[in-house]
């Protein structure tokens, strides 16, 4: 069976990952950088780029030795080539393309935001287009259609900040650390979802947009204001996005017209909260829910290789320029007030 040779380094994970066409992970290694990260409260890009050109090439080659396998057995070598921090997506893709051109292997270049949308295919082997995605990275909140490999209809975007953006300034607002996100989950457990007032941006509008500023400012003055305890603010801020996420995905529920299942897919896919309540919004309209392993939802190159084993055929030259900013449907109409990232 054809292997590829996924490799990830689009923002502050470095990963390496054999992944087998019959869906099998032959190997994975990932270089966390949170420790050097953290004294900053979130990644900085030149800290970032720096460590994936120190640990890329030893973690492939690790990688390859725990498969028990040499570069000439794969048959393909993938990499993100956008979007993220372009110094990061830059190494990686620039080492995929050595490795391609040394071992006289096909280079299939990687946007990683289908990496994350393809994902779920990994893990769940009868999932099958059309399905509708809830796609929750760190900088990145969309409601897609995945119509197939490569052919993906956008619902709904964020117009401002995404929801694992919204999930990190909660966790810096309140001291929690550096990555934010499941801090905010573990403090949100302890706490009263029902004490602090905070808003539900574009809640019961038409189209299925998302909006979390205003949102993440109300934490702020919660927190400013000295009348709540950490706790409640974190529960009230995470029902608080629930809400919002489960009110735009039943919107995109009829936007989409017939599919397969509804599916989450990102880092913010491993909130527990989140998932539960994207379940029983898939029960409540007979359709089936898929969430991959959370192994799978943060940064990983097995979703790359993954990718890649979808896409084999599809090569790309060598000189396939990275991309900081790489939209899913390049056709959807730009949204009033969002930024470049939508």
């Amino acid at each position: 069976m054809r292997v590829v040779l996924g490799i990830e380094s689009s923002c502050d994970e470095t990963a390496a990952a054999l992944v087998r066409e019959d869906r099998v992970v032959l190997a994975q290694r990932i270089a966390s950088q949170d420790d050097a990260h953290r004294p900053y409260g979130g990644v900085v890009p030149e800290i970032a780029a720096r460590a994936h050109a120190e640990r890329l090439a030893p973690l492939i080659e690790a990688t390859l030795a725990d498969a028990g396998m040499e570069l000439s057995d794969v048959d393909a070598v993938a990499a993100t080539a956008g979007p993220g921090l372009i110094g990061g997506v830059m190494v990686g893709l620039v080492t995929a393309k050595a490795l391609a051109m040394a071992s006289d292997k096909p280079l299939i270049a990687i946007n990683h935001l289908e990496g994350h949308a393809l994902s779920p295919r990994l893990a769940d082997a009868g999932l099958q287009f059309p399905y509708l995605l809830l796609l929750v990275s760190g900088g990145h909140c969309q409601l897609l259609v995945v119509q197939g490999v490569g052919s993906y209809r956008r619902l709904g975007t964020t117009i401002d900040d995404a929801l694992g953006e919204a999930f990190d300034k909660t966790a810096k607002i309140l001291g929690l650390g550096f990555p934010g996100g499941p801090a905010v989950e573990r403090l949100a457990a302890t706490g009263d979802a029902k004490k602090v007032r905070l808003p539900r941006p574009l809640l019961g509008s038409d189209e299925p947009h998302f909006s979390f500023a205003g949102l993440k400012s109300a934490v702020l003055r919660a927190k400013e204001s000295g009348l709540h305890a950490d706790a409640d603010i974190a529960a009230s801020f995470q029902q608080a996005a629930v809400d919002c996420v489960i009110d735009r995905t039943r919107r995109a529920i009829v936007a989409a017209g017939e599919v397969s299942a509804l599916v989450v897919a990102g880092g913010v896919a491993a909130n527990s909260a989140i998932r539960a309540a994207l379940q029983g919004l898939a029960a409540e309209n007979g359709l089936p829910f898929v969430a991959p392993p959370l192994a799978l939802c943060t940064d990983n190159a097995a979703m790359i290789g993954w990718a890649g084993i979808e896409r084999l055929g599809q090569n790309d030259s060598l000189d396939f320029a990275a991309r900081p900013r790489w939209p899913l449907d390049p056709e959807a109409a730009p949204v009033r007030g969002a930024g470049v990232k939508a």
